[in-house]
């Protein structure tokens, strides 16, 4: 995916703040959590997960995006927070461009036409999986 066919709301350049359950809806995810949901997910879907953001600063956040007003459909386990309108919470997620200098953010799944955003049943799904797999 290029510039001219990637989602409207991935920046051009470095990274920007875009509201959760506007372009799309997250779940964030902390620390090893995250890393084996997203481990998880990458696996299952042969690398084609969709829209995967990392945060490597602090608790090392892993943001999946889902398609707008979705993740609150979802009962979440704890360490697994929903962004979304829906679920009541204005929040700003990082998005980091394609290409160049996005730190401390980072794609570890990007959108594509075929995927541009995370199945949220698949997600759920594999984050029960971590959550036996980290215990």
């Amino acid at each position: 995916m290029n510039r001219e066919t990637a989602p409207s709301w991935v920046p051009a350049s470095g990274h920007a703040l875009r509201h959760a359950g506007i372009h799309f809806d997250a779940v964030r995810i902390e620390g090893i959590l995250g890393e084996q949901a997203a481990y998880e997910l990458l696996q299952f879907t042969d690398f084609q997960a969709g829209p995967i953001v990392r945060e490597d600063t602090g608790a090392r956040s892993v943001y999946f995006l889902l398609p707008p007003q979705t993740a609150a459909a979802y009962r979440w386990p704890a360490g697994a927070r929903a962004l979304s309108r829906d679920a009541g919470c204005a929040a700003y997620v990082g998005v980091p461009a394609l290409e160049g200098a996005t730190l401390p953010l980072r794609w570890q799944s990007r959108p594509t036409a075929e995927v541009p955003y995370v199945d949220g049943g698949l997600l759920h799904e594999m984050v029960g999986r971590a959550v036996r797999a980290v215990r």
